[in-house]
């Protein structure tokens, strides 16, 4: 199948991102949320994004106005039915994800590819919710979505090898490299090696071996990570990675994957209204 038309189902950061990167290369873009703040605030995150690429000298304030050219924004999931493929990237929500896959599976056409990009989550689990569970798969981007190079292509239990080739060759042509997720497995490769190493760096600091800013230090120069444990998770949201803490902890049946006390405590100091969120440096 030709891939013309991308869909992309929630602009957050990593949805309005996709649709950015998938813009750039010179695809049409319908990306979809449920209010148009959320479309409004991804079309500025998007210009955001390409104004310091212009100014980098990394492309041209013609090229910043052909990819804005190239998206549409809606709230009607319906718009869909334009799409070759569709890429969910909604919130780590599985029945939310099913709700959206069992819709969209009677509104874009037979054949279409609906990936999902979540991180952890079960692929064979989202695709049960549809009729085409052969053309279900993870594409699982990471953020920022227009600068990170990988992309986990993750194959469902009835995933068929048409798909994961279509969706490794779409990566391509998105300018990434993939990797190939054989098994439906938790946290696929990334998540799966990173997560334990979150829960160890959190003990450490809960056990008063360091500071959070001398274990990130420690993690960059010492393993020569572009940045720290405690930093990353700052970045991407403590609330995040203890929801996948606890959805390993559940689909593996192992309490080593259990999120931390401190991790715990952090999440319901963000829920009880702190005005920047909880993170473990402004923990400290």
């Amino acid at each position: 199948m030709t891939i013309q038309t991308i869909g992309v189902v929630g602009a957050g950061s990593m949805g309005s991102g996709i649709a950015n990167l998938a813009a750039i290369n010179g695809f049409t873009v319908v990306l979809h949320d449920i209010e148009e703040r959320f479309l409004d605030n991804a079309i500025q995150r998007m210009n955001g994004f390409m104004a310091k690429s212009v100014a980098r000298g990394k492309m041209t304030e013609e090229d910043q106005q052909k990819a804005l050219a190239r998206i549409r924004t809606t709230t009607h999931l319906e718009d869909m039915k334009e799409a070759d493929v569709v890429i969910e990237a909604v919130l780590e929500n599985l029945e939310l994800k099913k709700e959206i896959f069992s819709k969209l599976d009677r509104i874009v056409a037979e054949g279409v590819i609906l990936a999902t990009n979540t991180s952890s989550m079960s692929i064979t689990e989202i695709a049960s919710a549809t009729n085409r569970p052969e053309r279900v798969a993870g594409m699982h981007f990471f953020n920022p979505a227009q600068l990170m190079k990988l992309v986990e292509v993750v194959r469902g239990y009835r995933t068929s090898d048409e798909t994961v080739n279509e969706l490794k060759a779409l990566s391509k042509q998105l300018s990434k490299e993939s990797v190939e997720v054989k098994k439906d497995s938790p946290g696929f490769i990334v998540n799966r090696i990173m997560i334990p190493q979150f829960i160890e760096a959190i003990k450490l600091l809960e056990e008063g071996v360091a500071s959070a800013e001398d274990i990130d230090k420690a993690v960059t120069l010492g393993l020569n990570y572009p940045m720290g444990p405690f930093t990353l998770q700052d970045f991407a949201g403590v609330d995040i990675g203890y929801h996948v803490m606890e959805y390993f902890k559940q689909e593996l049946n192992n309490d080593q994957y259990a999120p931390p006390l401190l991790l715990k405590q952090l999440v319901r100091a963000g829920r009880l209204g702190k005005k920047t969120g909880a993170g473990f440096y402004e923990y400290e």
